[in-house]
């Protein structure tokens, strides 16, 4: 290694040179097969458990339960043990299993050896596989959002998991698992440096204004090693101190949500339409002896029990905040996570409210982020959500952290884009012959733009508001059909990354919608040809500099990220 001094960083993780994770990660990642297998076995002891204590606690029952035994002893299906004693098996059998242990053993140990993982001021690198091995980076100008998580076993050894994702399909980079303390300071470090600032001078900035990154400040660790007490007590303390770290951001930016609100609008929720009629399907097969049924609508019934368990659940102890580092978002009670989504990543935002919800006032947000599809995985589809419900005051709130830079210019259009009608305040009313195509809902359809934001109501079953940022607008489109040309009107659609949210404006006059097509079209460009938000450090600093509050600008990296 060559004598450069590098830069100081919150953790020693960050230096550029391979680092191994937590010595307990492969019994982190293996853990339930164990707990299967432990099952398992005791499943096939049971009997002979049962034997042991009427044995010991009724010695009445012993001619009894030795001629039971005799019966079942033989079979090795129920009695493996048994069969082993009876055949002469046992020193194979001990053996069978050290051998067992001790390659488990060594293949976790192997594991943890080979798997090790790096951060440059570039990207973040894995290299994992004994056999097969393999190395994946993930650019910093790339990150979309780094999430941690603490599965409820991985919490036991205070352990998290870091998961960074990155634009594109499949390209996110996980490190599984590492000590709490260390992942929440590997996550500062890696958002400093995709923030476009150097760390160096980064650090110094922050030591000058008192700032702290990566939460809490840091004390001096005890001397010895610590006492059993103290990790049981520090582990305690884990387990009841929230998500958030209340002090990254004001308490008035923090949303949450009451858990009588959570659990009645999960009832209230699309899911229990459908719970509804799987009920009466398989009420109505059992009545008519039609088995069938039961086998079909069985299994579907209980993947809408789990999710609405696995959506209440979600929104325990939900957090939302802005930080330096942009919008933190917390939920979870036993198994935790948050996610950090750093400032230029949105691209669609959506505000939903279901026609259960209507009278209760409350809302649900989505957004769109590159590299987190729906039909990923569940827990993918999950991230999406930055407030499951809420109401129009929480909104707000959610709306002014995912939007910062123009929060002031929208606030006053959310209301009339959540239940406004026709040309309500400030946006496009739809022509009256849009009501063949849209009868119920052609009154709520309207747009705006302002402040380099697209605004898009719709729906009557389930109202819509969604905001597309122009500076990441993939593409936009100007349809019409047959019918719609028939009726001189046309869709305008803002094509944005993959995921929940979709900007589509229907029904609209045709004249008007090619209009619109144009200046969206014009607005994207100057829009994305002037935006610095994927270098939020580096721009934040250099408005402090030209104000007088920063004694110098900050030296910046080149990026090309949208």
């Amino acid at each position: 290694m060559s004598g450069t001094v590098r830069p100081p960083r919150d953790t020693n993780l960050a230096d550029g040179e391979w680092h191994r994770l937590h010595p307990a990660s492969p019994l982190l990642r293996g853990g339930l097969v164990f707990i299967a297998v432990l099952g398992f076995i005791i499943a096939n002891l049971r009997e002979r458990l049962v034997d042991m204590f009427l044995v010991v606690f009724a010695p009445d029952l012993g001619p009894g339960v030795d001629g039971r035994y005799d019966e079942w002893r033989g079979d090795w299906g129920n009695d493996p043990i048994g069969g082993i004693v009876t055949n002469g098996l046992v020193g194979w059998a001990v053996a069978g299993v050290a051998v067992v242990i001790v390659a488990v053993i060594a293949g976790f140990w192997m594991s943890w050896r080979m798997h090790t993982f790096r951060v440059t001021d570039e990207a973040v690198e894995v290299r994992s596989g004994i056999l097969f091995r393999s190395h994946r980076s993930a650019r910093l100008d790339r990150i979309q959002g780094i999430n941690v998580t603490k599965p409820l076993f991985a919490r036991l050894f205070g352990t998290a998991k870091l998961e960074v994702s990155v634009a594109g399909q499949s390209g996110n980079v996980q490190l599984s698992y590492l000590g709490s303390t260390l992942a929440d300071g590997l996550r500062a470090d890696i958002l400093r440096l995709a923030s476009g600032a150097r760390a160096a001078k980064a650090a110094a900035t922050d030591a000058a204004s008192g700032t702290v990154r990566g939460g809490a400040a840091p004390t001096a660790a005890p001397a010895g090693r610590p006492h059993v007490g103290a990790v049981i007590g520090q582990r305690v303390d884990e387990f009841l101190a929230p998500e958030l770290d209340p002090s990254l951001a004001p308490p008035e930016s923090v949303v949450h949500l009451p858990l009588g609100r959570v659990i009645a609008s999960t009832l209230l929720g699309g899911s229990t339409v459908w719970a509804i009629i799987l009920v009466a399907l398989i009420t109505t097969g059992l009545a008519t002896g039609q088995l069938w049924m039961l086998f079909s609508f069985v299994p579907a019934a209980i993947g809408i029990v789990s999710y609405a368990w696995s959506r209440i659940t979600k929104s325990l102890r939900y957090s939302i905040a802005g930080t330096p580092d942009g919008v933190r978002i917390g939920h979870g009670l036993l198994s935790t996570g948050n996610q950090t989504i750093p400032p230029g990543r949105i691209h669609a935002i959506e505000v939903s409210q279901w026609l259960f919800w209507r009278p209760f006032g409350w809302w649900s947000i989505r957004i769109n982020v590159a590299g987190q599809s729906v039909s990923a995985s569940n827990e993918a589809a999950q991230r999406t959500v930055v407030l499951p419900v809420g109401t129009v005051t929480d909104v707000h709130r959610v709306l002014g952290l995912l939007l910062p830079d123009a929060a002031r210019d929208i606030d006053p259009l959310v209301d009339p884009g959540l239940v406004g009608r026709d040309g309500a305040g400030g946006y496009s009313r739809t022509v009256r012959r849009g009501a063949w195509l849209r009868p119920f809902s052609w009154r709520r359809i309207g747009w705006a733009v302002i402040a380099g934001i697209a605004l898009i109501r719709r729906g009557w079953l389930v109202r819509r508001l969604t905001l597309v940022p122009l500076a990441r607008m993939q593409s936009v489109a100007a349809t019409a059909g047959p019918i719609e040309r028939m009726l001189r009107l046309a869709t305008v659609r803002i094509h944005t990354v993959a995921g929940p949210v979709t900007a589509v404006l229907p029904a609209t006059d045709r004249t008007e919608a090619f209009a619109l097509f144009e200046r969206l079209a014009d607005e994207a460009v100057e829009r994305a040809a002037s935006d610095t938000t994927h270098h939020w450090r580096a721009e934040a600093r250099a408005e402090a500099a030209v104000a007088g509050r920063a004694p110098a600008p900050i030296e910046t990296e080149r990026s090309d990220a949208r």
